[in-house]
């Protein structure tokens, strides 16, 4: 491995699941302190008692009136989350994705976001699906209970061949539209893209322009569902450094383009487009009404998605039992 240090694709298939399971689940227990309440925690219906209201993060229709009169000090009510959740994840597969310059592979890091989605949403009932997006058209896997469908799901992942002809390709935006015929019931959708599908050629930098071809399906879904979307990207793709003559080429397409990185003026355009570009995403995700995680091949992936939890469980007013938050 040219003295590298091993990254999961670096494993034998079972090592990398192996080794990812216990990273995971090891890292998650011990940073969330004992039981969580899911990835994205749902208001959920069952009352769960009260506790003091926190300006700036708590909203005011939740306010407890009857005990705010009662102390003098503004209570929110606190309720459950929802039992036998059915989790749907919509994951990105196609060449835009074999690409990593850091610690691991975009492909790699879909893997395990999907991995700690199926551990945090795992309990008594609750089931996983998944849509897979590849170079041949759409892998579905339906909603089941328990650890094998997950580690299945993870072995498919990183089993899509590479390099090979689109045969039936298929759009972010036409599968999120297949994703919100098959997902009947109210539920978690969680979407692992690098979301790069469907931005508009041109309009990308400016505030106001054409939205990415899989807003409006994203809105569709979030609609009905609690939709998460994960952004998964690499710091090659928001600059671009000095090591000269390089080749790029689209994994897309095919197309090659060779560029003189020494050149500062380029290297200044391509950083200024890529921001543009990762705000084109973060705009058309939010408008959409679903959350965003943003998750990088050089960063801490895990200990970001539980800055995420603990963000949503604090908006959410979600309690664990015993009545900690």
């Amino acid at each position: 491995m040219n003295g590298h240090p091993a990254t999961v694709g670096d494993l034998a298939r079972q090592r990398r699941l192996r080794r990812l399971e216990l990273t995971v689940t090891r890292r998650l227990d011990g940073l969330l302190h004992g039981r969580y309440l899911g990835l994205l925690p749902a208001p959920g219906s069952e009352p769960a008692g009260s506790r003091e209201y926190r300006p700036g993060e708590d909203e005011v229709r939740r306010m407890d009136w009857s005990v705010t009169a009662r102390t003098t000090v503004p209570h929110v009510r606190t309720v459950d989350a929802d039992r036998e959740l059915t989790t749907w994840t919509l994951v990105d597969a196609t060449p835009s994705m074999d690409f990593g310059t850091a610690e691991l592979e975009k492909r790699e890091l879909a893997v395990g976001a999907v991995a700690a989605v199926g551990f945090l949403t795992a309990g008594l009932g609750n089931r996983l699906g998944a849509h897979l997006l590849t170079n041949e058209g759409v892998r579905r896997f339906p909603a089941r209970t328990g650890r094998t469908p997950l580690l299945g799901l993870l072995r498919t992942v990183l089993d899509v061949p590479r390099g090979l002809p689109a045969t039936a390709p298929v759009s972010l935006a036409d599968g999120l539209v297949g994703l919100h015929r098959s997902a009947g019931r109210r539920g978690l959708v969680v979407v692992v893209s690098d979301f790069l599908d469907g931005l508009p050629d041109d309009g990308v930098s400016g505030p106001v322009g054409p939205p990415p071809a899989w807003e409006q399906p994203l809105r569709r879904l979030a609609a009905r569902h609690q939709v998460l979307a994960v952004e998964v990207s690499d710091p090659r793709e928001r600059e671009l450094p000095d090591v000269g003559l390089i080749t790029l080429v689209d994994p897309e397409s095919g197309r090659r383009r060779e560029v003189s990185t020494g050149s500062r003026r380029l290297r200044e355009r391509y950083a200024a487009a890529a921001t543009a570009q990762r705000l084109a995403v973060a705009r058309g995700i939010r408008r959409s009404g679903a959350a965003h995680l943003s998750l990088s091949t050089d960063r801490d992936w895990i200990a970001d998605i539980v800055r995420h939890v603990f963000a949503q469980r604090r908006l959410a007013g979600v309690v664990r039992p015993g009545g900690a938050t």
